[in-house]
């Protein structure tokens, strides 16, 4: 009998170890199925930095490396100037890359670093304890914002897609989801489009992921699906924002 699914090489034998209903193995196969068609698992560097992204080196099946927190994009910008030929990413969540890591990823894109940037979306710090993250949402509880985040004393979730855009550097950025399959086949493609920015050597490629933390979110895995698709899309509205031609 033919086969109808084939686990990618990209991924390890390793047991996933994120909680259930936790977006980030969709996102790692994902990924690395996209680089395993391209041929690129032999030529691929990744870079994660502390968060629950910190383990990713163990399901990956590339190399990679660690880094301190917020500090992925200046890391993988020493290793693609060091080897220009590898294809170099890295794979952050929100509480990483939108907070202490802002000041990275924004010099980066104006840089126009020739790399490829992951950004996971949950709106929470995950790894933690579930602390309020810069894209936690208006009403959303959180560990230290247990009524939920107040736009007038937390100030309001950062759109670090749109003010990505803003950049000259930043060749290519998009948003997409998981929360379906539907959308999942739509963020195996926008990979596939990342890739081809880095490939053709256009800058920086930034691809935000809205993912899912049943866990420190407090529902069920189900539910998780259902809260991203009803709270976090209307305000991360999906689609591309910024695209070179050809792409």
């Amino acid at each position: 009998m033919k086969p109808i699914y084939e686990k990618t090489i990209g991924m390890t034998e390793a047991e996933l170890s994120y909680c259930p209903g936790c977006g980030h193995g969709i996102a790692h196969k994902l990924i690395m199925d996209v680089l395993d068609k391209k041929g690129l698992l032999g030529d691929t560097i990744g870079v994660s930095p502390i968060g629950c992204s910190v383990i990713a080196h163990q399901y990956m099946n590339v190399e990679m490396c660690e880094a301190a927190h917020g500090r992925a994009p200046a890391v993988a910008t020493g290793i693609k100037r060091v080897h220009p030929d590898k294809f170099v990413y890295t794979y952050q969540g929100d509480g990483d890359l939108a907070s202490i890591g802002t000041t990275e990823i924004v010099h980066a894109a104006v840089r126009a670093e020739n790399i490829c940037v992951f950004f996971i979306n949950n709106a929470i710090y995950g790894m933690t304890g579930g602390q309020m993250a810069p894209t936690t949402l208006i009403g959303q509880r959180a560990t230290t914002a247990v009524l939920g985040r107040d736009a007038v004393r937390n100030g309001r979730p950062i759109h670090v897609s749109e003010m990505l855009a803003t950049i000259e550097g930043a060749a290519y950025v998009e948003r997409v989801s998981i929360d379906s399959p539907a959308a999942i086949r739509k963020t195996r493609k926008a990979i596939e489009r990342v890739v081809e920015v880095q490939q053709r050597k256009l800058g920086l490629a930034f691809l935000e992921i809205l993912s899912t933390c049943p866990t420190n979110w407090g529902v069920t895995a189900p539910e998780a699906m259902s809260w991203l698709r009803e709270n976090m899309i209307p305000y991360y509205p999906l689609g591309v924002l910024k695209r070179p031609e050809g792409i």
